[in-house]
């Protein structure tokens, strides 16, 4: 395989061609109705690169949306967990409540059902790594005395993530930003936060 500079440049290329395509593609035409061949073709790239890369359709928006979710939910520690909590939050609803990745995301998780492999890569990759962080950033404040040491912070996780998802895959509208203020508030209540 060839690995120079100029080889790497132009794989990198493709991904992020590919991956663009398949969100504009999502947006124009709805997740049920892209296709890897759709996907090649917009991009710019053969299906043989696209499956070179990636197993399925899902594989390539489930990419697309981890990048953008990682980058727009940072877990930031400023010392006032109530704070970064809505700050977090927002930042998830606000990439959950638009086109193509609200709709992307829909799609993936109504193909977990039919997919295994999809399922264990959404779990790995996704929500496994996101919910450490999310235990971390919470552990950080019940260090600090912010939160009692017997709160059970898997299950904190739970309660703020809950509301979203319930939210977005039964397509009701998401939270704003004093409803998301709200969640947070009632959750650390709930843990015997000193806020």
């Amino acid at each position: 395989m060839n690995t120079s500079p100029s080889s790497l440049r132009r794989s990198e290329s493709s991904r992020r061609a590919t991956l663009q395509a398949a969100l504009d593609l999502c947006t124009e035409r709805g997740y049920g109705r892209v296709t890897v061949e759709a996907i090649a073709a917009r991009a710019g790239v053969s299906k043989k690169t696209i499956y070179r890369w990636w197993p399925s359709k899902s594989a390539v928006l489930l990419e697309a949306f981890t990048e953008m979710l990682v980058s727009a939910t940072p877990f930031v520690d400023t010392g006032d967990i109530a704070k970064d909590l809505r700050t977090h939050l927002t930042g998830a609803v606000n990439v959950l409540a638009v086109p193509p990745f609200g709709p992307a995301y829909a799609g993936i998780l109504s193909e977990l059902h039919h997919d295994d492999q999809l399922a264990e890569t959404v779990r790995t990759q996704l929500i496994d790594p996101r919910f450490r962080e999310a235990v971390g950033r919470l552990r950080s404040a019940q260090d600090r005395g912010q939160i009692p040491p017997d709160a059970d912070l898997d299950l904190a996780v739970e309660m703020l993530y809950g509301p979203l998802y319930y939210r977005h895959v039964l397509r009701k509208p998401m939270q704003d930003a004093e409803d998301v203020g709200k969640l947070v508030d009632h959750v650390l209540r709930a843990l015997g936060a000193t806020l």
